[in-house]
């Protein structure tokens, strides 16, 4: 049975203090090492879930191992932005990893804290040599510029069926006051296609306004 070093929650001795900041420190290298390796990264990031686990770990240790008084104080934590843009589903995931190491290590959970991390750590590298979700790169965000005179329903038909196997109408937005309509398709390219001769046929029927090509990436918003 797992159980936690601090069997007495009012009696924090430096050993035990010294014992959960290591193992948060290294925890927390550990799950910043997971994240560099299985996703794209900022340095300012990474340091961040470097130093996470020990500052939960020190806020559960400074209510003297009152869980529901620490969980409370853990919630004023969302009225800090941790980035300045929002963070894609593989950050929010990493940043969760570390504040759920830094309560387990808070509690005096060592080896509960050292297990989930492994578990979780060889899971995440599973899921990334297995390419478990990965988007076909035919699969493409299109969008339109075209002015509000124009019948946006069946204009491209004809060039989509010459350059796509498929495609779908996402999201129609009027810009420029209501004087343009954009457009946005889910679109897969045929093979071998060239994508210049697709855009340029495309600016013929828009009227050379802005067209923009983008891969499908997992956290792009349509």
């Amino acid at each position: 049975m797992l159980e936690s070093i601090l069997s007495n929650s009012s009696q924090l001795t430096i050993t035990n203090l010294l014992i959960c900041s290591s193992v948060s420190i290294i925890l927390g290298l550990i799950i910043a090492i997971i994240h560099m390796y299985t996703s794209k990264y900022s340095k300012n990031f990474i340091h961040t879930l470097v130093v996470l686990p020990i500052l939960v770990q020190s806020t559960i240790l400074m209510v003297n191992g009152n869980l529901g008084t620490s969980i409370a104080i853990l919630g004023t934590f969302s009225l800090v932005r941790f980035r300045s843009i929002p963070g894609t589903s593989k950050e929010i995931l990493s940043i969760f990893f570390a504040m759920v190491i830094g309560l387990a290590t808070g509690m005096g959970q060592i080896a509960f804290a050292i297990i989930i991390t492994i578990l979780v750590s060889i899971t995440l590298l599973l899921l990334n040599k297995l390419n478990l979700g990965t988007i076909n790169k035919n699969v493409k965000i299109l969008k339109i510029t075209i002015p509000d005179n124009l019948d946006y329903t069946d204009i491209f038909n004809t060039i989509f069926s010459k350059y796509l196997i498929n495609y779908n109408l996402e999201k129609i937005k009027t810009v420029n006051l209501g004087s343009l309509f954009e457009l946005t398709y889910t679109i897969t390219l045929k093979n071998n296609i060239n994508e210049k001769e697709f855009l340029d046929e495309l600016r013929l029927r828009n009227c050379n306004l802005k067209i923009i090509l983008t891969n499908q990436l997992e956290d792009s918003e349509l």
